[in-house]
């Protein structure tokens, strides 16, 4: 139970502390209501949660990173500052990538929602 208590104050203090955390929980909100709105099919569920984990993920571990690196070096480091950036890189690919999943689910049934029957 004690791990599960730790496990979600990091939880906290990651959408607290961090505007991006919470950009990307805004956009697996909204891919939610989408897939409600939409009805998408249960593989189509299935890749918009495994897409939104990993982006969450990245983004926890690229935040645990960077504090670890400040806390141990908090001065100017280029190693710690390219590790730091790759990290982050990261994030970027498997935000791209969700997004592109994201894409690939919902502009046709948005297409085909818009158009006259």
């Amino acid at each position: 139970m004690r791990s599960f208590y730790y496990a979600f104050r990091g939880l906290f203090l990651l959408f607290r502390s961090q505007r991006n955390a919470r950009i990307h929980l805004f956009f697996f909100l909204l891919a939610m209501l989408c897939g409600f709105l939409f009805g998408i099919t249960i593989l189509e569920w299935c890749l918009i949660l495994l897409c939104s984990g990993l982006v969450m993920t990245a983004e926890a571990v690229n935040t645990a990173l960077e504090r670890l690196a400040d806390s141990v070096h908090p001065d100017h480091h280029t190693g710690i500052g390219e590790s730091k950036d790759i990290a982050a890189a990261a994030v970027l690919i498997t935000a791209i990538a969700a997004l592109s999943v994201g894409l690939i689910i919902f502009v046709p049934k948005l297409v085909s929602w818009t158009l006259p029957n």
